[in-house]
């Protein structure tokens, strides 16, 4: 099974809803209030609207999914860089590392080829047993920590994807904040 990568658009609502309830099952169970874990359709149509949301597919089935937030749009992450959130894959493939193949994808399809992107954000639950520990795996740096209010303590992360780019963008980031 060779597997496909596309944009999700509004009419990939109802699969991304289940696949997002399917892959945050064991968030709610722990407790942790992540968005994608309670949402519901009117807020999955303006999820897909607003983001850049991308699937993994096999045989057809959305079995992997991930959210860019852009700095431009409505809901930026900390760092003016694209920020990846609503992150899951389907728990009835577990063992088969869609979520690695979802990821390395992104870096390399969109964020790299596409956006030009010198680096990448995310934000986890501190006390989520093992997420943080995962996306330091994949090369994910702890930045700082924040709460944002929702029973939880937001661990901030960024991965380089560039070091060339994110050199530059770091002087530019430093040049607009000396500037203001």
């Amino acid at each position: 099974m060779s597997a496909g990568y596309r944009q999700l658009t509004v009419a990939d609502a109802e699969p991304f809803l289940a696949l997002m309830h399917a892959a945050y099952a064991p968030i709610r169970e722990l407790g942790i209030h992540f968005d994608a874990a309670t949402a519901d359709p009117a807020r999955v149509g303006r999820h897909l609207d607003e983001h850049g949301v991308y699937g993994m597919f096999l045989d057809g089935k959305l079995v992997a999914s991930a959210t860019l937030r852009y700095p431009w749009g409505p809901l930026p992450g900390p760092f003016g860089l694209p920020h990846i959130g609503w992150f899951g894959a389907d728990p009835g493939y577990r063992g088969r590392h869609l979520g690695s193949q979802m990821l390395q994808w992104l870096e390399q399809a969109i964020l790299l080829d596409q956006l030009r992107a010198p680096a990448v954000s995310l934000g986890t639950a501190e006390n989520h047993p093992w997420l943080a520990e995962m996306y330091q795996a994949r090369g994910f740096l702890p930045m700082h920590k924040a709460d944002l209010g929702k029973g939880h303590i937001t661990i901030y992360m960024k991965k380089i994807l560039d070091e060339t780019r994110h050199a530059l963008w770091l002087q530019r980031t430093a040049a607009q904040e000396a500037a203001q």
